[in-house]
């Protein structure tokens, strides 16, 4: 079945920038897109980044556009999110996911998304 497990999540000052990593085990991970999702608290779990099987530049919610890039370590079977200039809008758990369908494009759609990793906490505040 495959597990993911999120890390990098940090207390953050506005302006600042963190890497997230998710690094997946069980499976190949290029085989599948990966998705990058986040939940602050009361509001619904959102779509913020993806990777289709692949490659490419990924897809981004209009809200971290030019802020954040996503990128892929196949070697260590690895998906990060770089966050740069965070505001404290930003401030979520942060989770990634892999789409269900096996060589598939990327989309921001939660229930597109069946593998869930534990999920790793931003802060952005002063």
């Amino acid at each position: 079945q495959g597990q993911l497990v999120e890390s990098g999540g940090d207390l953050v000052q506005p302006g600042g920038s963190l890497r997230l990593s998710c690094a997946a085990s069980g499976f190949t991970l290029d085989y599948y897109a990966i998705g990058w999702f986040r939940q602050a608290p009361g509001k619904e779990r959102e779509g913020v980044s993806c990777l289709s099987s692949s490659g490419g530049s990924g897809n981004y919610a209009d809200s971290v556009k030019g802020r954040f890039t996503i990128f892929r370590d196949n070697a260590k079977n690895t998906v990060y999110l770089q966050m740069n200039r965070l505001q404290p809008e930003d401030t979520a758990i942060y989770y990634c996911a892999r789409r269900r369908n096996l060589f598939s494009l990327c989309v921001l759609g939660v229930k597109e998304y069946d593998l869930w990793g534990q999920g790793t906490q931003v802060t952005v505040s002063s």
